[in-house]
């Protein structure tokens, strides 16, 4: 094992026909571990080390699942993504997946073990933007959302009230106490922050998901972060969709930036996939303007909902059936 490579597998997702994983390789180990100060220092240190990565670009991977053995490469920013069919018939739930990185001559440089989730077959799945929709980020004010990242740490980000409990319903409504609804955290923030933001996530109590996030930045793109286009996000939901065809999706997002425009619009490409679009009420200034969009899927059976907190929200969808 080379000491200075490091594999960084995040959570997959997938079922039988069609399994997905990401990841990313480093010429030396990313700096993962938090220690939870309310020391200001410490924090800008900490979030500064996300930032310090050398990416492993074009090195030789393979992925263990199973009996499965599959073989890939990664990009230029050290990036890869696995996607694959079973060889036989996947139980639902969580599955341990092995990456290696490997030299010219196959020996081992690092490895890691990852996990992949397969969904029950539940009646609704949940795809939810994080920043402003479950955490308080200022995303469309730069200054105030470095502020955010740099004075606090996973623990002492503030979650919206009574968001943990919304998703907690949802995640056990209309199915088995240990066939949880799946959610899928879709974020504008890069994989930088994904230890930070699963942290964050399981420290306030919200239910494990998958998470799909931006491309790295290095340390001198710090003050761009939480900064990418219309499209990427587009493609990121549209991808959930195409890979779980049957399910009926909820949508939840925020009116801070461009989710309503993007849920509407994917809404009316995949009109029988989608039950419901939450968006929370950032900008008052935007009401009319997130109402002119929910009216354009009116034609469809999609229920909508314009909130200012998680209670209304609630009180939304126990009215329409979400929560039993």
């Amino acid at each position: 094992m080379n000491k200075s490579t490091s594999v960084k597998i995040y959570h997959g997702y997938g079922h039988t026909q069609n399994l997905v994983v990401y990841g990313h390789v480093f010429k030396r180990k990313a700096k993962t571990e938090q220690i939870y100060s309310e020391n200001l220092f410490v924090n800008i240190v900490h979030l500064l080390k996300l930032f310090i990565l050398k990416p492993y670009a074009f090195v030789k991977i393979r992925l263990q699942f199973f009996d499965q053995i599959i073989y890939n490469k990664t990009e230029a920013d050290g990036f890869f993504k696995f996607e694959w069919k079973a060889n036989s018939d996947v139980e639902a739930g969580w599955h341990y997946v092995k990456v290696e990185a490997l030299a010219a001559d196959d020996t081992v440089l690092s490895c890691s073990e990852g996990k992949v989730y397969v969904p029950h077959i539940t009646q609704y799945a949940f795809i939810s933007d994080v920043d402003d929709t479950v955490m308080v980020s200022h995303s469309a004010t730069i200054g105030r959302r470095l502020r955010e990242l740099f004075i606090k740490n996973p623990r002492t980000r503030k979650t919206f009230p009574d968001v943990a409990n919304h998703y907690q319903l949802l995640a056990k409504s209309h199915t088995e106490e240990n066939q949880p609804n799946p959610f899928f955290y879709v974020s504008s923030s890069e994989w930088n922050l994904y230890d930070y933001l699963l942290e964050t996530f399981r420290f306030n109590e919200l239910p494990e998901g998958a998470f799909l996030l931006n491309t790295l930045k290095r340390w001198k793109d710090l003050i761009r972060t939480g900064k990418t286009g219309h499209e990427g996000k587009l493609i990121r939901v549209m991808r959930i969709l195409d890979a779980f065809p049957n399910q009926k999706f909820v949508f939840f997002g925020d009116n801070s930036q461009q989710d309503p425009e993007i849920y509407t619009s994917i809404a009316e490409k995949y009109p029988k996939n989608i039950e419901a679009i939450y968006i929370r009420n950032i900008r008052p200034e935007k009401v009319e303007e997130s109402l002119k969009l929910f009216e354009r899927v009116k034609p469809f059976p999609i229920k909508t909902c314009l909130f200012n907190n998680s209670l209304e929200a609630i009180e939304h969808s126990k009215r329409i059936g979400l929560i039993s």
